[in-house]
């Protein structure tokens, strides 16, 4: 019986999910974990260029791991084979790589997708498919995982309260004032079990307004691609973007990242673990180290992007 009275409690609207027929699961590591866990995996192919928190899971569960490399277009180098009892994890890079996607599920059955980075990608049949919240949405956790699996896991649902605090105060105090309270929720995220959605996190997401975020960024993304592609190394499709992370930049330049930070436009590295990965002479040594993940997401409007536009112009 719920109480009557009392403070008000914060409030937001209540909509629809994006994916209300989806698992929904704490972290987006741990909807990896619950896909190696069902389908009893032994052994996993996985990039280089890749995010080390998806080490917690293979590491957790003592899964036998092998790195693969990937060329000039983000697509895997297909030189091994999957053996009985083996995975496949590719990742779907800023959210513009859903046609790799589509052409290695005609070959891998095996085959888990990372979409972390690409939550408007929609799932593929068949095909185990997991979603980070927070990347794209002012939330402290959250996951989705799309598997047709029959097997489920009992689990607990997950609190999120005490992982609020960067998202409260980048209201009231600005996002700078909040980044340490962001690295500090970055660390209660790490190695935690896997739990269900916190009803925190899925009220949040009941109020988020997906169409204007999904047109945001992909405007966002098309205004600064009629300008960059003459200046951009890394050559892609930008006919079919479907709300993207981020903007991919790749030049020769290594200056590029502290100049913007210097005003204030913050680039997120990926990964920094692929430097202790990988040897200087890999492609993804260099990605990590060349490629700038330009921030284009629907806080942001075309006068935000013209900005960052004519800071480039100074240093391409």
């Amino acid at each position: 019986m719920k109480p009557l009275g009392g403070y008000l409690e914060l409030q937001n609207e209540k909509g629809l999910d994006f994916y209300p027929d989806m698992l929904r699961l704490n972290t987006a590591r741990n909807a990896f974990e619950y896909i190696l866990k069902i389908r009893k995996y032994r052994s996993i192919f996985l990039p280089y260029f890749t995010c080390q928190v998806l080490m917690e899971p293979i590491r957790k569960l003592g899964i036998s791991y092998q790195f693969y490399t990937i060329n000039e277009h983000l697509d895997p180098v297909l030189d091994f084979e999957l053996e009985p009892g083996a995975c496949f994890l590719y990742t779907n890079y800023f959210g513009i790589k859903q046609d790799t996607v589509i052409g290695l599920s005609k070959k891998f059955k095996a085959l888990i997708i990372d979409n972390s980075q690409a939550f408007f990608s929609e799932p593929i049949a068949g095909l185990d498919t997991f979603y980070s919240c927070r990347k794209f949405f002012g939330v402290p956790d959250g996951a989705y995982l799309y598997t047709e699996c029959p097997t489920r896991l009992k689990l607990e649902r997950d609190v999120s309260f005490d992982r609020f605090a960067h998202l409260i105060k980048s209201i009231d105090l600005g996002i700078e004032q909040g980044y340490a309270n962001f690295q500090e929720n970055e660390k209660k995220l790490s190695n935690n079990p896997i739990r269900r959605m916190s009803l925190l996190t899925e009220r949040l997401l009941t109020g988020v307004d997906y169409k204007e975020c999904r047109y945001r960024r992909n405007a966002n993304f098309m205004y600064l691609h009629d300008f960059l592609l003459d200046y951009n190394d890394y050559v892609f499709d930008a006919s079919f973007v479907n709300g993207p992370m981020s903007y991919p930049l790749l030049t020769t330049s290594t200056e590029l990242r502290q100049k913007l930070l210097e005003k204030r436009i913050y680039v997120a590295t990926y990964w920094p673990n692929v430097l202790e990965w990988t040897t200087p002479k890999m492609y993804e040594n260099y990605l990590t180290r060349h490629l700038l993940a330009l921030p284009i997401d629907h806080r942001y409007n075309h006068s935000d992007m013209k900005r960052m536009l004519n800071a480039l112009k100074q240093l391409l």
